[in-house]
């Protein structure tokens, strides 16, 4: 919190140097969106002058990106700079630093909380629809999926080793990962991944595919993962079984490899 604070600060150094500046005629924009005059205006005395503006282009450069991440990335910029002015000035404002950190952590934990709950809703939501197609079937622990082909054979247990082909999105559609798009397959023991993975997996026989729709609860939970996956995020993975090699053979040729 406190290193989000410091670089709020130092967009706003940035942006309070260019209020006050006239603004040159435009000539581009860089691959950052960084406006540059045509004909730079002499402002620098020496080189700590240059590099402390080269400074503040870098980090409103990156800032600027980081604030689209705030909730709804909304902040209202006039109370923004009005107390940082004042804080550098050394005039008076209406929170202490100590009050400001409680302010922030209140503030984005309840925004935490209801992105987290919405999403929760809506994939409750989505579920709740989804199992009104005839193709879908829901197991007991609400693990639902659909065939897409179906072979003859042997299934894995949740201790053997398998290899498969995946892809994964979030129910709006947006894909966070695949195997396919890789070129590679993967493979991994069946007990060590999300128990949506372990449960559907175990339905299936090499050769068959098929397409799951797995609950929050049996996938990342309330923490969601790799900045990809929001909290409470419904799943949904299309996935090939390619091979299963059972645990009593993996555990062989381990110790072949080690001997």
């Amino acid at each position: 919190m406190r290193k989000l604070l410091l670089v709020m600060l130092a967009m706003a150094v940035v942006v309070a140097a260019g209020a006050k500046e006239k603004k040159p005629k435009k000539e581009k924009k860089s691959k950052q969106q960084i406006e540059v005059v045509s004909e730079p205006v002499n402002i620098f005395s020496n080189e700590v002058d240059s590099m402390s503006y080269a400074l503040a282009v870098n980090i409103a450069s990156d800032l600027s990106k980081n604030l689209k991440t705030l909730p709804n990335g909304a902040y209202n910029s006039e109370l923004f700079l009005k107390a940082f002015n004042a804080v550098i000035k050394g005039d008076s404002v209406l929170f202490s630093v100590e009050q400001s950190q409680s302010i922030l952590q209140t503030y984005f934990t309840a925004a935490q909380e209801k992105m987290a709950s919405e999403k929760k809703a809506e994939g409750t939501k989505f579920l709740t629809e989804n199992a009104k197609n005839p193709a879908v079937q829901t197991t007991a622990s609400g693990l639902q999926y659909i065939v897409l082909t179906e072979t003859e054979g042997p299934k894995p247990q949740a201790t053997d080793k398998v290899k498969v082909h995946y892809e994964g999105t979030l129910v709006d559609g947006t894909k966070f990962d695949s195997s396919y798009d890789r070129g590679e397959s993967i493979d991994f023991p069946l007990n060590q991944v999300i128990s949506g993975w372990t449960e559907g997996i175990q339905l299936m026989s090499v050769g068959s595919k098929y397409k799951f729709f797995i609950p929050s609860e049996l996938a990342y939970g309330e923490q969601g993962a790799g900045g990809v996956i929001p909290p409470f995020a419904t799943l949904i993975f299309t996935v090939e079984l390619l091979e299963i090699n059972p645990a009593a053979i993996t555990d062989q040729i381990k110790e072949l490899e080690i001997k």
